[in-house]
């Protein structure tokens, strides 16, 4: 069963060495470990709900407790202290296109908000319910989870939205197929998640981003509903997919969608090179870009996050010894790692790799084959569970990430890990920060951030000081000029630096078409930007 408090399924488990717990001592301190409340003291405190009966509408009190938090530091602290606020009045389970019409007519014939659920793996808090006073419910899609056509002459596939990522590629895959979509939330997001939020997948170099992956679809609206048709290309106005893309069910809920499909590669493999430093790393990828060399990943860690993961990942005997033979080769405590991936027939790959491996050698990379590469593979999704054992010992975990162009890629990520760090110093903190750029294009780079640090006795501390760390970090991406978010959307953690990316007149605009779409403002109010108390008001009276 899945988890009500943490990440993924309950009997999976991520465990650390003896000499893993050794090295976050001696790099962030004790960490301070306390019992969580037990799931029946949360279910005891739920408050009744406030939505009048309908067949389609669950007010049992679990179902509202797991989909009253998504999976950010605040939502955990939340959940594993029991201060959670507020819960769904009730949660909804269309498995139609004509039940999420019937619900979200429900919803406004009683002044309902409603929030559309996909996996609930949101970082940025999505799916949380607003504090206001109107009831809210949640419109769980999962029942939407079907292949609806497969057109193999075009290589397009409609799917209901509320498909999981290792359905869809299963339905695919039977078919020779795959959509090549695997951001690290994989197993449990969703197609219309993904669409919702512009999701970036590990490969999406290769297979592209969902934005060029979502080729058209069907959006219920409260009071209408909106078809994108699929085309090759159009000049005919502005594309109203984008619209949808990003629009974190602000303006409607998406319930199918038209994807671009590939064939299932031969064959897929993974490879490392160690770097003297960053830079060096950072260079060689550009140039690897900037050739136009189809491989399908880029995974380039700073040193202290390479040197983090090795300390995290097992196996600690083989880990020394191949970091003696590291230091004997002249890669000493700057060094850097770098995983790539090639996809399609073995041809393809050997010239591939021999060629990255050329750029590589240019700025001194050492090829180590692919055992690194290959430990990556099997274990990118269980990942994010190592975040359950971290809190378990008393560690709080969170990441954020960024998009900037090459000439401020290095300075970008320094100033953002010393935000935080100094952040921390003001709290009489021991912060534990790294990086790594993740996704490449020809202009520039996505940075990824994760920081971790001793959680408090009060767990109002311990959000504290990751609201301190975090606002410190937002700052500096934002006087970089970097985008607030580059695959996790804006739900409401980023809501407050939105007006910077987008301009007051970009706000405007957003909100504009929130009054098209939703009048009422019924779907997730708060996401994207405020809602208009005094024209919600005036709508329900």
């Amino acid at each position: 069963m899945k988890r009500w408090n943490g990440w993924g399924e309950e009997e999976i488990k991520y465990p650390i060495p003896p000499s893993a717990a050794i090295y976050l001592e001696a790099n962030v301190g004790t960490g301070l470990s306390s019992q969580d409340i037990p799931k029946e003291n949360v279910l005891a405190n739920i408050p009744v709900s406030r939505l009048p009966p309908h067949p389609l509408v669950s007010i049992d009190n679990e179902e509202r407790l797991r989909h009253a938090r998504g999976q950010s530091l605040p939502d955990w602290i939340a959940l594993r202290s029991g201060r959670i606020g507020v819960f769904p009045d009730g949660v909804a389970y269309p498995r139609t296109e004509q039940e999420v019409r019937i619900v979200l007519n429900y919803a406004r014939k009683n002044r309902l908000r409603v929030i559309p659920y996909g996996g609930g793996t949101s970082v940025v808090g999505h799916i949380n319910p607003p504090v206001e006073n109107f009831p809210c419910l949640t419109l769980d899609l999962s029942n939407l989870n079907h292949l609806v056509y497969l057109d193999e002459t075009s290589r397009l596939a409609t799917f209901e939205a509320g498909v999981r990522g290792p359905d869809l590629e299963a339905q695919l895959q039977g078919r020779g197929y795959t959509l090549g979509h695997f951001p690290q939330s994989f197993e449990f997001s969703t197609l219309g998640g993904w669409i919702a939020t512009r999701s970036s997948g590990q490969q999406s170099y290769y297979y592209g981003r969902i934005e060029d992956l979502f080729a058209g679809g069907h959006v219920e609206m409260p009071d209408a509903h909106l078809e994108l048709p699929v085309f090759p290309a159009s000049a005919a106005g502005p594309d109203l997919r984008e619209v949808i893309l990003g629009s974190e069910g602000r303006f409607g809920v998406l319930t199918r969608a038209t994807i671009r499909i590939r064939p299932h590669p031969e064959i897929e493999a993974f490879f490392a090179v160690f770097f003297h430093d960053m830079e060096s790393g950072l260079n060689a990828i550009k140039e690897i870009v900037q050739a136009d060399l189809p491989i399908s990943m880029v995974r380039l860690s700073d040193a202290v996050e390479t040197e983090t993961t090795l300390a995290l990942a097992g196996r600690p005997k083989l880990v020394s010894r191949g970091s003696r033979l590291l230091t004997k080769l002249g890669y000493g405590k700057g060094r850097c790692l770098l995983l790539f991936g090639v996809a399609g027939k073995m041809e393809t790959i050997r010239r591939l790799r021999s060629a990255t491996h050329a750029i590589a050698r240019s700025y001194k990379g050492l090829p180590m084959g692919k055992l690194i590469g290959e430990q990556w593979r099997k274990s990118r999704f269980l990942t994010p569970y190592l975040r359950n054992t971290l809190w378990e010992k008393g560690y709080a975990l969170d990441t954020l990430e960024t998009a900037v162009p090459w000439r401020s890629v290095s300075d970008t990520a320094l100033r953002v890990k010393e935000a935080i760090v100094a952040a921390g110093v003001k709290l009489g903190e021991e912060v534990l920060v790294f990086s790594h750029v993740s996704n490449i294009y020809r202009d520039g780079a996505s940075i990824y951030v994760t920081y971790l640090y001793p959680r408090q006795a009060d767990p109002e501390e311990t959000l504290n000081r990751w609201q301190v760390m975090k606002s410190a970090a937002s700052l500096a991406i934002i006087a970089q000029r970097g985008t607030i978010s580059h695959q996790h959307g804006v739900g409401r953690d980023h809501l407050l630096y939105l007006e910077s990316e987008k301009g007051r007149l970009g706000l405007a605009i957003l909100k504009s078409i929130g009054i098209t779409c939703d009048p009422h403002e019924i779907l997730n109010p708060g996401a994207l930007f405020e809602s208009d108390e005094r024209r919600m008001n005036k709508h329900e009276n």
